[in-house]
């Protein structure tokens, strides 16, 4: 199945550039996905019922052109495969003339809300999502980002309320915005990063502080999210 939605980017959406910002491309992708999964039963409203929620690991993104203030968009979302554990869903980013300006790929994890660990992806959901044979990009998985092994500068973000979402963590888009906090600033204002991979390794909860590092390397700005202590790894997100 494959599902559209239509977005209109506004104000809220556009940096200094009047170029649509990567948070606000985040939540269009989120929606449209939100949007697939109400369709065929598994969407927020339905989790109290079937008691799973799809939990997110990871972003593939890339702009061919990015849009601008004022413009439509289309979002084309559809499911690309689903295995015993993973589920892969990929995106479109169409512009008002329907030509591909952008792609994306995630992956995730369906969690079992009663027991709060992650559970097997039965036939009866791969059904209802009804897998297409088509990828956007060649890998048919998400690459391991890793963790550089130095920074070159760092910043302490404290999680606040208007950040959390229906599962009372760090809402996954917002995990970019702790990443512009920490990028030199005229990379910030500069620089489009349009190529985009983010890896998601363990929650953030309301009040925690975490510290975000920043590397670049070979034109590619590397931010990791980490707790106070430095002990947990929270996010790995590389933009180019």
């Amino acid at each position: 199945m494959f599902v559209e939605h239509e977005v209109f980017i506004g104000l809220r959406d556009v940096a200094v550039n009047n170029k649509v910002t990567n948070t606000a491309l985040l939540s269009y992708l989120e929606d449209a996905g939100g949007v697939h999964s109400n369709l065929v039963g598994y969407g927020l409203r339905e989790i109290p019922t079937v008691k799973r929620s799809w939990i997110l690991l990871g972003w593939r993104i890339k702009f061919l052109k990015r849009p601008g203030y004022g413009e439509r968009i289309t979002i084309k979302t559809w499911s690309r495969g689903i295995d015993k554990l993973y589920a892969y869903r990929d995106f479109e980013i169409l512009d008002e003339g329907r030509n591909v300006i952008g792609m994306a790929t995630s992956k995730w994890v369906l969690l079992d809300i009663e027991k709060m660990k992650i559970t097997r992806i039965t036939p009866e959901v791969q059904d209802a999502y009804t897998i297409e044979n088509k990828k956007v990009f060649e890998e048919l998985d998400l690459e391991k980002l890793k963790e550089p092994e130095t920074f070159l500068n760092s910043t302490i973000f404290v999680v606040n309320r208007s950040l959390i979402d229906v599962n009372d963590h760090l809402h996954n888009i917002y995990f970019m915005d702790i990443a512009n906090e920490v990028l030199p600033m005229e990379v910030y204002r500069n620089a489009e990063l349009n190529d985009i991979k983010m890896m998601y390794k363990k929650e953030i909860k309301l009040g925690d502080v975490v510290k975000a590092f920043y590397f670049v390397e070979n034109g590619e700005h590397v931010v990791t999210i980490k707790s106070e202590d430095e002990k947990i790894l929270h996010a790995v997100i590389c933009l180019s």
